[in-house]
């Protein structure tokens, strides 16, 4: 059977996030840019316009007008119809009048329609017009100029530009170092590689799967490949990632910008499964970062590695910690012991780090627990050394991470123990098995699922109080957020 009744709306803006890219975005500036073309448009408009019967004859100037532009351009609309879509357009997609005719002769159509209809991004304000890509999403900013409001002084540099500084200082001194974004240059950092080497930046649109298998091929060929994708959006890449990433223990690098909440944005953007779909897939090595040194380290870790590395980090600004001139290459599969204690050792991920450590201070002085407080750094391959090391002497294991908490870290420590038949019992902290809300801040989606700091440290004390005396075997279970 075949769809006829079909109409798909074609919005063209030339924009995605950034500017389009490729060859398609090239066909369809063919087809809008045609001088001969436009003056039959017009001619034909008028026609319609001034014979009262015109309605009767659109089938056959629609006819008439893609005949024309197979004529006339060299990629013609053809390319629609030989997916079975009638080409109708390119029309003003900000005149009412013209675009309320054009749909209502697209419903009447008894086969599937494409209409393409132009618009420009920003329309109806004249600094959203002039940069369209910075007011696809934007921060506070003064409506009269449309410049954004001042950060407040002292505010630490945005994790991405953190990234995307340290990759092109990588990138110059090493030329098989490349970056690749699917249609976000500005949102990973990869904007400034854009413009000091902009032969070692490519942008494959609005495509991650395609940036993840262009990335395999580059690798194989000796590049070494930055793939700069939200955490969430490369859920999109998942089959190539496996097959043509791992299952060839290829050399690509993944930075995976809005790793945790992305609050303003919502539940599509949130970054809460990476740690899951990825622990799974052989030959990966997944980290997260505590600060923007760390990251820094992390990246230059991942394109000294010889197969795939995992790097997650937040939305936002970063901790305000200083930068090494020399990066360090983390021997991979290492924590970080940042506080030793006895009784309760904590692991975190990312901004939990800090966290971790005022909770750990607070159970010390108010409940009088010895803590220790482990910077985990890898999910995979996790440290199950110093895990079964701290087992020997701590009777509770807590974590702490911007993930869900099903397959994250809690998941994987877990895992470790029961894998090493150590009855240490386990309090998993992440977010709950639900899609998590818009919010206006993280702390208030902290608040609101129970992740906040006095809700945790009540979590913590209800668990250590049986944990401290328990001395049977207890399978380590995830209690639930």
């Amino acid at each position: 059977a075949t769809t006829k009744r079909l109409i798909v709306i074609l919005n063209d803006n030339e924009w995605s996030i950034a500017r389009n890219v490729g060859a398609i975005a090239k066909y369809l500036n063919e087809l809008i840019t045609q001088p001969a073309y436009q003056a039959f448009h017009r001619t034909v408009e008028d026609l319609l316009e001034r014979v009262p019967w015109g309605h009767k004859v659109r089938k056959l100037v629609a006819k008439a007008k893609r005949e024309t532009k197979d004529f006339l351009v060299e990629a013609p609309s053809g390319l629609f119809e030989s997916y079975g879509l009638r080409y109708v357009g390119p029309i003003d997609g900000h005149n009412l009048e013209e675009l309320t005719r054009y749909l209502e002769f697209c419903k009447q159509a008894e086969e599937p329609v494409l209409l393409h209809v132009l618009t420009t991004k920003g329309k109806g304000y004249d600094v959203a017009m002039n940069n369209p890509e910075k007011f696809h999403g934007t921060s506070p900013f003064e409506v009269a100029t449309g410049q954004s409001k001042p950060a407040k002084p002292g505010t630490p540099q945005n994790y991405q530009d953190v990234f995307g500084e340290a990759l092109t200082r990588f990138a110059k001194k090493d030329s098989k170092i490349v970056g690749i974004t699917a249609a976000m240059p500005s949102g990973t950092g990869l904007n400034i590689l854009e413009k000091q080497l902009p032969n070692q930046f490519f942008d494959v649109g609005i495509a991650e799967e395609h940036a993840v298998l262009f990335a395999a091929g580059m690798a194989t060929q000796g590049l070494k490949p930055v793939c700069a994708i939200y955490s969430t959006f490369l859920q999109r890449g998942f089959d190539p990632i496996v097959h043509d990433v791992c299952l060839q223990n290829l050399p690509v690098v993944f930075c995976m910008d809005r790793a945790g909440l992305s609050p303003n944005d919502g539940p599509t953007h949130h970054g809460l499964f990476d740690f899951a779909y990825l622990r799974s897939i052989p030959n990966t090595v997944i980290m997260q970062p505590k600060d923007e040194d760390e990251l820094v380290d992390m990246l230059h870790t991942g394109l000294k590695h010889t197969g795939p590395a995992f790097i997650r980090y937040p939305r936002g600004a970063a901790m305000g910690v200083g930068i090494k001139a020399t990066p360090e290459q983390l021997p991979l599969g290492k924590a970080e012991v940042l506080a030793q204690g006895r009784d309760i050792a904590i692991w975190a991920l990312g901004p939990w780090v800090v966290d971790a450590m005022k909770i750990a201070d607070l159970l010390e002085r108010e409940h009088g627990v010895s803590v220790s407080v482990v910077n985990a750094r890898f999910v995979k391959p996790l440290d199950a050394a110093l895990l079964n090391e701290q087992a020997q002497t701590c009777k509770l294991f807590v974590t702490l991470e911007d993930h869900a908490q099903v397959g994250g870290l809690g998941s994987a420590i877990m895992e470790s123990l029961q894998s090493a038949r150590l009855p240490t019992p386990v309090e998993a902290i992440g977010w709950p098995d639900k899609f998590v809300d818009h919010g206006s801040s993280v702390d208030q989606l902290r608040s609101k699922y129970g992740l906040d700091q006095d809700t945790i440290v009540q979590r913590i004390v209800r668990r250590w109080a049986p944990a401290q005396t328990s001395s049977a075997y207890e399978p380590a279970v995830a209690i639930g957020g």
